[in-house]
């Protein structure tokens, strides 16, 4: 756990990079949010941030923002200040903790940021034999290709396979391939130099040297443009990089983990990946298996989420009852890991009794498992994207008989987004289909006169 304090490092704030060292944080200290920036960009990475509520913790998590920089930020203040703990909640912040610090609150939230990383339970066979695997090749040097449908957890056994390695100790850093726009890709995995481009007002660390020594998780690896690849393969061949602007080469030592729910034979033959890249970080192959087909997950994953929801929502915790428990096992889990997560969640604040019951268990849509025969949205979207025939009894049930392909797709994607409120890349992971395929899809619609929700928003019209 690597901890950035951002503020004076004197009294109560001391006390705490104690606790948070005692219970074995790396702590990095800086006076300003100015200086906790200038810090990320020059390749002092941090999983967690505890920011003075003096501060200005709103542009804090802007500028993280503005820099793709994924960060946990705390907002800390002297004693039980309401109004200083509402701003820092309103700025961005995830919590708010008060000071004096309290070591059990302090280990808490260590471990809460820690545990959210590194959840990986498993019951069924066919999940542990991925895991045989993982543990068996991740004291080695090789790059890893995690594979898996959206939502099966490929982030995770990525930090499991870092953990279980010899770099265990050194950073793990992520990059989200598909949620970074193509020209500023290249910058965020290389860095840059001051006036390399418009914009670069300052020299920048891409994630390759902030990965130095530890690993590099390249997420959703088949967004990236096949341009960048090219210079992906040298970096990955050499262990060297060049930042955008730069004069020399850079030597750096990671391993590479890359993941994809895509299947990149595929795209290999499309021509939008490098045959070449492939067998690169294809070096040892972890597919993990959809939810459906570990049905012996799905109870500890569901009693995991019950827990982690009922103490978040401050709730007591409810067991799940027998009929809720077949629903659960019953349901194809098109979202996998994630749908259940989210559906659990929903549960935890619908229950009335003393047990979670069937009646909490209610899907994005509102329907319970079992009760709409149709098809999935993924499901069917995966079916059209891929160019799948879909039965003439799925059809007719789905009312998709006298319809063109694209009407039902288009109702399909914007139903969708409506249930994510407007979030593109949950969305484009609920219909199985690329972020980039989304927004040119939902770039079509907008130039048809086709309303489109914005981040957050649902249709003002009705489909």
């Amino acid at each position: 756990m690597r901890l950035l304090i951002v503020g004076p490092l004197s009294g109560q704030f001391g006390a705490a990079s104690k606790i948070a060292m005692q219970n074995g944080a790396k702590v990095a200290h800086v006076d300003t949010v100015e200086s906790a920036m200038h810090a990320l960009r020059s390749g002092r990475g941090a999983d967690l941030a505890m920011v003075d509520v003096k501060l200005d913790i709103a542009a804090f998590v802007t500028g993280l923002a503005a820099e793709h920089i994924s960060l946990d930020v705390i907002g800390c203040g002297i004693g039980n200040d309401t109004e200083a703990a509402v701003r820092a909640i309103k700025g961005g912040a995830k919590e708010y903790v008060p000071l004096p610090p309290d070591p059990e609150l302090i280990a808490a939230v260590l471990k809460a940021v820690a545990d959210e990383e590194t959840d990986l339970l498993y019951r069924d066979q066919r999940m542990e034999q991925v895991i045989k695997l993982a543990d068996q090749v991740a004291p080695s040097n090789a790059c890893i290709l995690v594979t898996g449908e959206s939502g099966t957890g490929k982030e995770v056994m990525a930090r499991h396979i870092h953990l279980k390695s010899r770099r265990a100790d050194k950073p793990f850093v992520a990059v989200n391939c598909a949620a970074i726009p193509d020209n500023l890709l290249e910058s965020e995995l290389f860095g840059h130099e001051k006036g390399a481009f418009t914009g670069a007002v300052a020299r920048r660390i891409g994630k390759f040297e902030e990965a130095d020594g530890g690993t590099l998780l390249l997420d959703e690896i088949s967004e990236m443009d096949i341009r960048l690849q090219a210079k992906l393969l040298r970096a990955i061949q050499e262990r060297e990089i060049d930042r955008v602007g730069g004069g020399k080469p850079i030597k750096v030592d990671i391993r590479v983990i890359a993941t994809s729910n895509r299947d990149l034979v595929a795209e290999v033959k499309s021509g939008t990946f490098r045959e070449d890249l492939l067998y690169r970080l294809n070096v040892v192959n972890l597919k993990l298996p959809p939810l459906r087909e570990r049905p012996e997950d799905i109870a500890v994953l569901a009693d995991h989420f019950v827990a982690k929801y009922s103490e978040a929502n401050g709730v007591a915790c409810k067991p799940i009852d027998r009929d809720a428990a077949r629903l659960l096992r019953g349901h194809p889990w098109p979202g996998n890991v994630r749908e259940l997560e989210n559906t659990l969640h929903r549960a935890v604040l619908l229950a009335t009794g003393n047990e979670i019951t069937s009646e909490a268990i209610v899907l994005p849509d509102g329907s319970r498992p079992g009760e709409n025969s149709a098809p999935t949205a993924g499901r069917v979207a995966g079916q059209i994207s891929g160019g799948g025939v879909i039965s003439e009894d799925d059809a007719a049930q789905a009312g998709l008989v006298g319809r063109t392909v694209a009407e039902v797709e288009q109702q399909l994607i914007l139903e969708t987004l409506d249930h994510c409120f407007g979030n593109r890349t949950h969305a484009a992971n609920i219909l199985g289909i690329s972020i980039r395929t989304l927004r040119n899809k939902l770039k079509a619609y907008t130039e048809e006169g086709v309303p489109v929700p914005g981040p957050g928003e649902m249709r003002r019209m009705a489909y």
